[in-house]
């Protein structure tokens, strides 16, 4: 069985390796992104404008408690998820806004905080009502 290098080499200090090959990364300079300011500056500026974003923070964002998200359904979908029914009240079923895709084809009468321009005329066209608990006004889409 031959000689390992390490044992082949010993009592010279560096095994044959060179001063730093044998120590963990540090052939390669470093692992990760390890010496981005410093010795790999350069890959680091011309990377900077490809979306490789490494340093510093970017953009703005809320605290979750400061955002709200709204429950929206559409005109579609009111037949389907209130079947027989002419009054639906849609702040009871916790949605908040209605929106105007879809058709309608009965006549209902329908209770939510918002609605869209669309929506209001697509249940108006129908025969039905919108009561707007929110607003007075509805809201543009």
């Amino acid at each position: 069985m031959a000689k390992t290098k390490t044992k082949k080499f010993r009592g010279s200090m560096t095994c044959g390796r060179g001063k730093k090959a044998g120590r963990g990364a540090g052939l390669r300079g470093g692992r990760g992104n390890a010496g981005l300011h410093k010795h790999r500056y350069t890959t680091t500026v011309m990377w900077e404008n490809e979306g490789y974003r490494h340093f510093g923070r970017v953009g703005f964002k809320r605290h979750p408690s400061l955002s709200t998200a709204k429950e929206v359904t559409n005109v579609g979908r009111l037949e389907e998820g209130f079947p027989g029914e002419t009054e639906i009240d849609l702040g009871a079923a916790g949605i908040d806004k209605l929106l105007g895709a879809g058709t309608v084809r009965s006549a209902v009468t329908v209770t939510v905080a918002e609605a869209t321009d669309s929506a209001v005329a697509k249940i108006e066209a129908a025969g039905g009502k919108v009561v707007l608990t929110g607003d007075d006004t509805p809201t543009g889409e």
